[in-house]
């Protein structure tokens, strides 16, 4: 995935052609980049096992030869100069979007088995183990939004024999005015952006309790930061951790919903504001009642566990 980020980004400088509305190697780099922040946190993930380290072994392999296969065929696609996903105009680029969706459908199962494994893992700290467990659960959601995306428009409904069928986009055709660098539709709805942000709850979520972690130990070393040493109660970072879950998994659930009734992300509605309104609401209630003292004081609890790249590595996973 590095190799290929790093070809696509010289594409995307000395290949000027555009497809769909954006320039034909930003896809592949786009992907490629995520597929790296995904597989190291995936990895990670595995490091945490204590058990059915084997099973999981084996499981991210198949995520990561199906995310390789993923990118080879969009690649081709690429040099090609078609269009990768939906594309059914030819018998072969039919055949190239069907492995597409055979090897989708494998990552998601490996990840899902990931997940599975780590739901049943006994990890030491509890506020990590639950943020590890809810962000995989979460991502696989996200994951699955891609699924929506294969079924037909009313207007691909309305031709026979389509070239394309399904759509990053609702009810506005793809390629149209998108924001710049995602892509994403400006003028309707777009299902990528509740897939972009719950597939990267793998990332955002223990990042969080890092930082809360990190905040805890510099509160035992400067006076001024003495009112952040609650955070070192494993039971406040775990009632933080849950709560921070929560509000992203309810935000997921709304930007999927706006989506899904054709609205873009930076036109809300009322009821997409209230919603929003809602979780801000709720999630800055839980997070003052999760700061509140623990009777009996701080439990001790070991360090959260830490992969074994540096922390500027793991921050950027």
């Amino acid at each position: 995935m590095g190799a290929l980020a790093l070809v696509s980004a010289v594409g995307l400088v000395v290949d000027d052609r555009v497809l769909v509305g954006a320039p034909i190697w930003a896809k592949p780099f786009k992907f490629s980049v995520s597929f790296i922040a995904y597989a190291l946190s995936l990895a990670w993930m595995l490091s945490l096992l204590p058990r059915g380290r084997r099973t999981g072994w084996w499981a991210g392999t198949v995520v990561a030869v199906a995310s390789a296969v993923e990118m080879v065929l969009i690649t081709l696609q690429v040099v090609r100069g078609t269009r990768s996903h939906f594309n059914q105009a030819t018998p072969f680029d039919n055949t190239v979007f069907q492995i597409m969706g055979g090897t989708v459908a494998v990552l998601w199962l490996g990840a899902l088995v990931i997940a599975l494994l780590l739901l049943r893992a006994r990890i030491l700290d509890r506020a990590m183990a639950w943020t590890v467990r809810l962000s995989s659960l979460i991502a696989l959601a996200g994951a699955g939004v891609g699924f929506l995306m294969v079924s037909p428009t009313p207007e691909q409904l309305a031709t026979d024999n389509p070239p394309i069928v399904g759509a990053h986009s609702v009810g506005v055709p793809d390629g149209g005015p998108s924001m710049p660098v995602t892509g994403w539709a400006t003028t309707g709805g777009d299902l990528r952006v509740a897939h972009f942000f719950g597939m990267h709850a793998l990332q955002l979520l223990p990042l969080v309790l890092l930082v809360l972690a990190a905040l805890a130990a510099r509160s035992a070393r400067s006076p001024r930061l003495a009112r952040l040493a609650r955070l070192a109660d494993e039971r406040v970072r775990l009632r933080l951790a849950l709560t921070a879950s929560a509000a992203y998994a309810a935000t997921f659930a709304l930007l999927t919903w706006q989506a899904l009734r054709g609205q873009a992300l930076l036109a809300p509605d009322g009821a997409t504001l209230a919603g929003a309104g809602a979780i801000v609401l709720l999630g800055v209630a839980a997070t003052a009642l999760s700061l509140r003292p623990t009777p009996g004081g701080p439990s001790p609890s070991p360090s959260p566990p830490t992969s074994p790249a540096s922390p500027t590595e793991e921050i950027a996973a």
